[in-house]
């Protein structure tokens, strides 16, 4: 039904963009991809958000969105940029998916000055920022909160974002706020905690969307010893009095390791998503023969034990194709929401550092094809793939 009525809405004809007169960058040409099973459809009407240039916290670059579903919407926290290169979460929402009727008009989640702090701004944080320019840029921001991974748990939506207190500190934080507050735009988010300890870096550690074995689930690192392994958390309770000390490779120094279709991981995606097979969890890689490239790939992790992988697909499901995929950083496909409406699968991410674009394809067909011979299966026998 859902996928029907996709279908309808992709035919509309592409709208000509209003937001820059900047005539898109011309996507070097490549050659014709073999049209595979295993892949995400991207919606005709991407890009389905971009920056706003009547905003000034959003007038240069939206993307990297997590996403939840409640109360019949989708909803989306994204990663903005302004020209003073500070990173703070807009909201936007959508019944269907596809079209976003509703978006802040102000950040509902940023970062603060200790000066600021005193006084707590209705819609800021105290997340304080301490960088050196000269050091870090990401995306082409200068610090504050990046990246932010949404999930629903009982009745609160959890943010996990990136903050910065200095290249040789990124750190994880958590935040979250009562679905209540949500639906009526109350921005009244708990006060954060550091998830990840002072003078290490770590990023996009991900909550699963559900407590596994009565405790919360946080998966903090793809890389492990074993290839056929990742790196989950157990947590008794969320609200953290101090950080987690965790074995996590720092994911600026995790050697090269030829895995499927790539020979660098570089971080998860989105959440994972239940389904009745596995936790089915999107991740970014590089290939090596295909250098500055970021690409989508996917993972089917064991439901009781979400550290064993079970299968890896053999090959890209999503590349930075689209001219809005290389507008400002070119190459550059950042998945980090992932919702589920009726058997539809909405893949929500970040195109060129500027964009945010949408993809989706049939939940459980998706599954099953990860699931055939011809993907990677995953043991302990035969933990590389050939």
């Amino acid at each position: 039904m859902i996928l029907r009525e996709l279908k309808t809405n992709m035919a509309a004809p592409k709208k000509k963009k209003t937001v820059s007169k900047k005539k898109p960058k011309k996507v070097p040409k490549r050659t014709a991809k073999k049209k595979r099973a295993l892949s995400l459809r991207r919606s005709r009407l991407n890009p389905v958000i971009g920056p706003a240039a009547n905003s000034y916290w959003e007038s240069e670059a939206v993307f990297n969105p997590g996403a939840v579903m409640h109360g019949g919407r989708i909803h989306l926290f994204y990663r903005a940029l302004g020209p003073d290169g500070i990173s703070r979460v807009g909201y936007a929402s959508s019944k269907d998916g596809i079209h976003f009727d509703k978006r802040s008009s102000h950040p509902v989640y940023m970062p603060e000055s200790v000066t600021e702090s005193i006084k707590h701004h209705p819609y800021t944080s105290p997340a304080r920022l301490s960088y050196d320019k000269a050091l870090y840029i990401s995306g082409g921001g200068w610090g504050g909160c990046e990246d932010p991974r949404a999930v629903k748990i009982d009745d609160r939506v959890y943010l996990t974002f990136n903050i910065f207190n200095g290249w040789h500190s990124i750190r994880v934080g958590l935040t979250s706020i009562d679905e209540n507050d949500l639906e009526q735009g109350r921005w009244n988010w708990r006060r954060f905690v550091f998830l990840s300890p002072p003078n290490e870096r770590h990023k996009n550690w991900v909550l699963f969307p559900e407590k596994i074995g009565d405790k919360y689930a946080l998966l903090h690192n793809l890389y492990d010893d074993d290839p056929a392994r990742v790196r989950v958390e157990y947590i008794d309770d969320i609200n953290l009095r101090k950080p987690l000390v965790l074995d996590s490779p720092d994911p600026q120094l995790l050697p090269d390791r030829e895995l499927a279709w790539h020979n660098r991981t570089r971080s998860v995606g989105p959440p994972p998503i239940k389904t009745r097979y596995g936790w089915l969890l999107f991740y970014h890689a590089m290939d090596k023969n295909d250098p500055g490239r970021y690409k989508i790939g996917a993972l089917l992790l064991d439901l009781k034990d979400p550290k064993k992988i079970l299968y890896r697909s053999n090959y890209p499901v999503l590349e930075p194709d689209e001219w809005y995929e290389n507008d400002w950083k070119p190459g550059i496909i950042y998945a980090s929401g992932a919702v589920v409406k009726g058997d539809t699968l909405f893949i929500y991410y970040g195109g060129g550092d500027k964009h945010i674009g949408v993809a989706y394809t049939n939940l459980d067909d998706f599954v099953k094809k990860l699931m055939k011979n011809e993907h990677a299966v995953f043991s302990k026998k035969s933990a590389l793939v050939a």
